[in-house]
């Protein structure tokens, strides 16, 4: 129930502020707007402010989204002939001066700019909340120092030794250990050109991290690079003042969107598994092991409080990053598709034939649909649901 409480939780704050950027972006352009809904299905509640938009509260708590004026109209994807037909109704119903207020009669650069504000608005949200806590609670770290070095393992071969410091990997600065292994976990196969201190030498060792199987708590069974050193240095507290807080946190936002496109691309290259691909209920699964791993023997209820609202937190940015990274992507339905269907209309002076734009959607939908399902049946054997199935009636 845990779980499922926080699954609801940190979704619906995402998917609600990726929707609320499309919506002050459109408010900006002077859009006319028929509703802003959080959750979907049949409203519980609603009121109309003094714009007209309908705000609402829905059944499903899953996300949300916002209805501009027209959009239920087959002309959502329209071309120039429906855009026509459109106008002359719109003007025939409210004026000629009512054109200019919808969606589709606003110039193509106001309409990128509503289509890119919802993605802008996750990556907002996940710096604000990454400085917010870099200010507050900081994080512990570990200075990137070598203490021990398996024999059999990659970073013994490449040359690796206890008293090393590493202080690049390929060209990139490490500032600590824990950069080490969020740059390895995901090159298992890939050699690393590391930039290495030894007393008063520089030294560039080339190790290629090996890959292996593990089970992790938040993220279940997963397959990462494994460069085989030990970090026994202690822990340092390290919290961003005022002025570094924005700057930290729109550093970590870009690495994780960097990160990201690394792991797609290597995804669509061939050179790792599509098995590792999660869905809505890896989601589900991680957000809710965050939950219980963070309220854990908590002592008292103040503090388990605490935990939850810290780790919910940590678990909306970084699912705040990656539903704005993914939304981005070239693909028709989602916002990225758009934008390429508006980058068209800029360069062609018209949009795309409405016939195009539809086979489109219905190609991006199917690849989506594909992509979830394929997801989910990832996530099943991941977390050994079917093995839990065969148990019970075994």
């Amino acid at each position: 129930m845990t779980g499922l409480i926080a699954f609801v939780f940190v979704l619906s704050i995402v998917v609600t502020v990726h929707e609320l950027g499309h919506f002050l972006a459109a408010r900006a352009c002077g859009v006319a707007i028929d509703c802003f809904s959080i959750g979907f299905g049949p409203k519980i509640v609603s009121w109309r402010d003094k714009t007209g938009v309908e705000w609402r509260i829905a059944s499903i708590p899953l996300g949300g989204y916002v209805r501009f004026s027209g959009d239920d109209n087959a002309a959502s994807v329209p071309d120039g002939g429906d855009l026509a037909i459109l106008k002359s109704e719109i003007a025939a119903r409210e004026g000629e001066a009512a054109v200019s207020r919808y969606y589709h009669f606003k110039p193509v650069w106001q309409r990128a700019f509503i289509a890119v504000a919802g993605p802008m608005a996750n990556f907002v949200l996940a710096i604000v909340l990454f400085a917010a806590l870099m200010m507050t609670l900081g994080e512990y770290r570990h200075p990137a120092t070598v203490d021990r070095v398996p024999a059999d393992g990659a970073a013994a071969a490449a040359g690796f030794k206890p008293g090393d410091l590493i202080t690049k990997a390929d060209g990139r600065r490490i500032k600590n250990f824990e950069d080490v292994g969020r740059y390895v976990i995901l090159r298992s196969g890939l050699p690393i050109d590391f930039t290495v201190k030894r007393g008063d030498q520089t030294l560039h060792l080339v190790a290629t991290p090996v890959q292996v199987e593990i089970v992790d708590k938040i993220n279940g069974r997963m397959k990462v690079g494994r460069l085989s050193i030990e970090n026994r240095s202690p822990s340092y507290h390290y919290r961003s003042s005022v002025w570094r807080a924005i700057p930290d946190a729109t550093v970590e936002v870009w690495d994780q969107i960097s990160t990201i496109g690394f792991y797609l691309g290597r995804l669509v290259t061939g050179q790792i598994s599509a098995d590792q691909i999660s869905g809505v209920i890896g989601i589900g699964h991680a957000v809710g092991a965050m939950a219980n791993a963070t309220t854990v023997d908590a002592p008292n209820f103040e503090t388990l409080l605490l935990r939850f609202f810290v780790g919910q937190m940590i678990m909306v940015a970084t699912l705040s990053v990656s539903i704005g990274f993914m939304n981005l992507l070239p693909i028709p339905v989602l916002d990225g598709g758009h934008l390429v269907m508006y980058a068209y209309e800029a360069i062609a002076k018209r949009p795309l034939k409405a016939e195009f734009q539809a086979a489109g959607f219905r190609a991006g939908l199917a690849l989506i649909l594909g992509f979830m399902l394929f997801a989910a049946w990832n996530d099943l054997h991941r977390y050994d649901v079917f093995k839990f199935i065969g148990g019970l009636f075994s």
